[in-house]
């Protein structure tokens, strides 16, 4: 018999689905232990739960799934190519059609930009200021967590420095969450400054950064450089349009909760899986994915919010909009330095 954990390991489901997927009948265990509830599964469901696994991961609809694994149990060699045929099918239709609407995004962006009368903010614009570098190593490190790696989006490979005025504010966000931080500076003070420096320039830079004596960091257009105490660093900025990280950062005000930063990295650690649920009422606890009790439950990646908790400390808060709303994490004492988390579904 294989446990839960082993089964979720070795599937590629992960302990979550499986309890999802037990409660819902499409893969139940072969026996649960009375007194624990625990469950164990059959050697030979493990076939059964990597064909799950692959469904899903293909974007079969769970109905779809219930009759595949029934023919695949059942040996019905016909009834199982038909259903995946027309599974597949229907994703061809699907991806056509989005195809047609993107098209037509594309189509509006166009005439969009050839009506603009005015460019965006001067990344060819130069600034040259002064920042302390605990306060710069401070900022860099709470945002490095949320840089993406997905190739077919190389604007987001970087973190972006945004310098209007005093206040440089650096961003990052891979889509499912986004962190951002504000280092203050001196010698600038003029009008916003843009420039989105890759993540091996980012880390060059971070590793000068080793004590408290200023930095000077220079943007000219594309190009970057940061000198201190006569070691210097420079590189090309990415050239490529961030997005406009401001109007992400637009959401109603939510409900704020205090957070036990250590009780919730103790709980997430033990988390198996790509989700969890988090219980939100006086506190936030963390629960399993099929969690049915009281208060608000919103589904999180645990690996996810244990970057965003692994730069905080204690009195961090979160604030809770709704369940599918993003989730902000605040750093207390400032406003210009917080997370937001996408949240993840749990019914699947």
């Amino acid at each position: 018999m294989h446990s839960i954990g082993e089964m979720g390991r070795d599937s590629g489901l992960g302990v979550s689905a499986l309890r999802f997927y037990d409660r819902v009948g499409v893969l139940v265990p072969a026996r649960v232990d009375p007194a624990t509830g625990y469950r164990w599964y059959a050697p030979e469901q493990l076939g059964e739960a990597r064909l799950l696994a692959r469904l899903r991961q293909a974007g079969m609809p769970l109905a779809d799934v219930r009759l595949v694994l029934a023919g695949w149990s059942g040996g019905d060699t016909g009834l199982v190519p038909r259903l995946l045929d027309g599974h597949l099918r229907r994703l061809e239709r699907e991806l056509a059609d989005a195809r047609g609407a993107l098209s037509t995004v594309r189509s509006l962006l166009g005439h969009k930009e050839t009506g603009m009368t005015t460019t965006t903010t001067g990344t060819s614009r130069t600034a040259r200021l002064t920042v302390p570098a605990a306060e710069f190593a401070a900022a860099l490190d709470a945002v490095r967590f949320a840089v993406g790696e997905d190739p077919e989006l190389p604007m987001l490979g970087g973190i972006h420095f945004d310098l209007e005025g005093t206040d440089l504010h650096l961003v990052a966000t891979d889509r499912y969450r986004m962190a951002v931080a504000c280092a203050h500076t001196t010698g600038h003070g003029g009008e916003r400054v843009q420039v989105t420096v890759p993540a091996p320039l980012v880390d060059a830079m971070r590793a000068l950064l080793t004590d408290d004596s200023p930095a000077a960091l220079t943007v000219a257009g594309d190009e970057v450089e940061l000198e201190i105490q006569g070691r210097r660093v420079a590189g090309q900025g990415l050239g490529e349009e961030f997005p406009d990280h401001r109007r992400l950062m637009r959401l109603p005000e939510g409900r704020r909760i205090a957070l036990d930063v250590p009780a919730l990295r103790r709980a997430l650690a033990g988390q198996g899986g790509e989700r969890c649920a988090l219980v939100l009422t006086d506190t936030v606890t963390v629960a399993a994915a099929d969690y049915a009790g009281p208060g608000d439950r919103v589904g999180v990646n645990p690996g996810f919010l244990l970057d965003a908790l692994a730069v905080g400390e204690e009195g961090m808060l979160l604030e809770y909009v709704g369940p599918r709303a993003p989730l902000v994490l605040l750093r207390p004492g400032t406003e210009d330095a917080f997370s937001l988390l996408m949240p993840c579904t749990l019914d699947d």
